[in-house]
């Protein structure tokens, strides 16, 4: 099975990937949900059958991405706890 993680930042989706597992497992920084769209419309084209997107994507994000792939991609978003809050906070601001 292929699958593939994105993260959401100051990326280029073009350039911003690695591959492990012989391109069966692939990580993919993307710049915005409109790339994302763009990006898992070409991973579910080249078979990638779930994408695990980081949590700057919210639901809102997946939904998108959901949308982008025809439903066809099995899509969920990371998470964390709410006793990480201040943690998160530090970090991505």
């Amino acid at each position: 099975m292929k699958l593939a993680y994105m993260l959401m930042g100051h990326f280029d989706s073009r350039r911003d990937r690695a591959d492990m597992h012989g391109g069966d497992v692939q990580v993919v920084g993307v710049s915005s949900i409109e790339d994302a769209c763009q990006t898992a419309r070409q991973l579910a084209a080249d078979g990638v059958r779930c994408i695990e997107l980081c949590g700057a994507f919210e639901e809102a994000g997946a939904r998108a991405v959901i949308a982008a792939t025809g439903g066809k991609v099995a899509v969920s978003y990371a998470v964390h706890l709410p006793e990480q809050d201040a943690l998160f906070e530090e970090i991505f601001g």
